[in-house]
C-alpha cells in the first residue's frame, strides 16, 4: 500500500515538473548552503589545527609589554636582549631551547629583480624549535652568528621572486645597503592560518640584523621551546618569575610582558572558525524553513486543483488517512528529493571552495544526514496542513468542483 502511494506521489510531482523544480529549489539551497559551510568551516579548522602543528604545540612566545595595554603600548616596554635568550636555556629546566627573532620589511634585490619581502633576525635554534629545515645549502654557522656576518637563508617565495627555480646558493642579494650570501633555502611551508605567505621571508643571523638591519640590540621576542612531556603551564610560570627579576618587576607590579602558548593561540583560532561556521550555517537553515513553506503553499494549490480527483477517490471508498497519506508523502517526497539534490551540491560546492581556498575537504557526514532528515521533517511538518484539507474535504462537494 505504502508503495502504490509513494508511486502516486511520484506521479504526480512529474506531472507539474517546472513547478515542481521551483517548489523544491529552497530545500535544495538550504541543505547545500549547510553542508557547504559546515564542510568548509571544518576544514578552515583542520587547516588551523595542522599550521599550529607545523609550529609546535609546545611553543611560548615572549614578548615586550603587557597583554591587557592599548595597542602600540607594547613598545614603551623595555626590550628583551640575547642575555635573556641565554639565561631562559640555562636557568629553566623544562625548556629545551630557545631563540631571538626580530622582523621587519624590506625590498631585497638580485640583479634585476626586487621584491618586498620580510627580514628576520633569528639563528638555528629558531629553526630547530619551529622545525623549519633547510633543503639546500646550509644553516648558520656558529662563528657567522657570533660575528654577525652579512650571510641569509631564503624562503621558497623569495627565491621564486628573485631567482626562479634556479639555485640561488653562493649568489649575493642586496637587502638596502646591506649586501649578504645565500647559504640556504628553507622548506616551503605555504601561507599561514592568517593568510599571510610563511615563504616570504629572509634570515639574518641576529647580530647582523642588529647592526646592520635595525640599528639596535633589542630582541623584539623570544620562541621558547619547551621539552616534549613537560607542561607548557609550567614553562610558563618559570619563565614569568625570571623574567620579572631580569626586569626588576617589584611584587604587585603588572608584568611588562607577555606569554603566549600556541596550543592557546590554535584553541581561539578554532573557537573562531567554529563561532562562524555555526553562524554562517544558522543564516543557511533559514533557507530550509523558506524551502518548506514553499512546499506548504505548493501543496495548497494541488489540493485545490485536485479537489475533484479527491472527491472520487473518496466516493469510490478511498479512507480519509489514505487521502492524507498521499498528499503528506507527496511532500515527504519533493522534500527529499530536494534534501538529495542538495546534499550532492553541497559536496560538490565544498569541494570548489576547499581547493580554490588550499583547505582540507572534510565533509562531516552526521551533519549530511542531519540535513536529509531535516529536509524530510520539513516535508512532514509543511506537507501535513495542506494533507489534512484534502483528507476532511465533503465528497459530494468534492464532486461539484470544477
Amino acid at each position: 500500500m505504502i508503495w502504490e502511494t509513494v508511486r502516486l506521489a511520484v506521479q504526480a510531482i512529474f506531472r507539474n515538473t517546472m513547478r515542481s523544480v521551483l517548489t523544491v529549489l529552497g530545500i535544495v539551497i538550504g541543505v547545500a548552503a549547510v553542508i557547504a559551510m559546515v564542510t568548509v568551516g571544518q576544514g578552515s579548522t583542520d587547516q588551523v589545527t595542522a599550521d599550529v602543528e607545523k609550529l609546535g604545540t609546545n611553543i611560548l612566545m615572549v614578548t615586550p609589554g603587557g597583554p591587557d595595554r592599548s595597542p602600540g603600548a607594547g613598545s614603551i616596554a623595555e626590550p628583551f636582549t640575547l642575555q635573556d635568550v641565554d639565561a631562559i636555556i640555562d636557568q629553566i629546566s623544562s625548556v629545551e631551547t630557545a631563540a631571538p627573532y626580530g622582523q621587519t620589511a624590506t625590498t631585497a634585490i638580485y640583479g634585476a629583480q626586487s621584491a618586498k619581502t620580510s627580514v628576520v633576525g633569528t639563528d638555528n635554534r629558531y629553526l630547530e624549535a619551529v622545525d623549519w629545515p633547510v633543503v639546500m645549502g646550509r644553516a648558520f654557522l656558529s662563528s657567522e652568528v657570533t660575528s654577525g656576518k652579512p650571510v641569509c637563508i631564503l624562503g621558497e617565495t623569495v627565491r621564486q621572486n628573485l631567482f626562479g627555480n634556479t639555485d640561488p646558493i653562493g649568489e649575493t642579494i642586496r637587502l638596502n645597503a646591506l649586501s649578504c650570501e645565500v647559504v640556504g633555502l628553507l622548506e616551503a611551508k605555504g601561507a599561514s592560518s592568517f593568510g599571510t605567505d610563511q615563504d616570504d621571508v629572509i634570515g639574518l643571523p641576529m647580530k647582523t640584523f642588529q647592526r646592520r638591519v635595525s640599528g639596535n640590540s633589542d630582541v623584539g621576542m623570544i620562541f621558547v621551546s619547551v621539552s616534549d612531556g613537560l607542561s607548557t603551564e609550567r614553562a610558563m610560570s618559570q619563565i614569568e618569575a625570571l623574567m620579572r627579576e631580569r626586569r626588576r618587576i617589584s611584587e604587585g607590579e603588572d608584568d611588562d610582558f607577555s606569554i603566549m602558548d600556541m596550543k592557546e593561540i590554535a584553541s581561539m583560532l578554532t573557537g573562531i572558525t567554529n563561532v562562524l561556521t555555526g553562524l554562517l550555517s544558522a543564516v543557511a537553515a533559514v533557507s530550509l524553513l523558506v524551502g518548506g513553506i514553499g512546499i506548504m503553499n505548493i501543496m495548497l494549490v494541488s489540493v485545490t486543483e485536485r479537489t475533484r480527483e479527491i472527491g472520487i477517490r473518496l466516493a469510490v471508498g478511498a479512507q480519509t488517512s489514505q487521502v492524507l497519506m498521499q498528499f503528506l508523502v507527496e511532500a515527504i517526497v519533493l522534500s527529499m528529493i530536494g534534501g538529495l539534490v542538495g546534499i550532492v551540491l553541497g559536496l560538490v560546492l565544498a569541494g570548489l571552495a576547499s581547493n580554490m581556498m588550499a583547505i582540507p575537504f572534510a565533509p562531516n557526514f552526521v551533519v549530511v544526514a542531519g540535513a536529509f532528515v531535516f529536509s524530510a521533517a520539513v516535508g512532514v511538518i509543511f506537507g501535513y496542513f495542506p494533507a489534512r484539507r484534502a483528507a476532511k474535504l465533503d465528497p459530494i462537494e468534492a464532486l461539484r468542483h470544477q
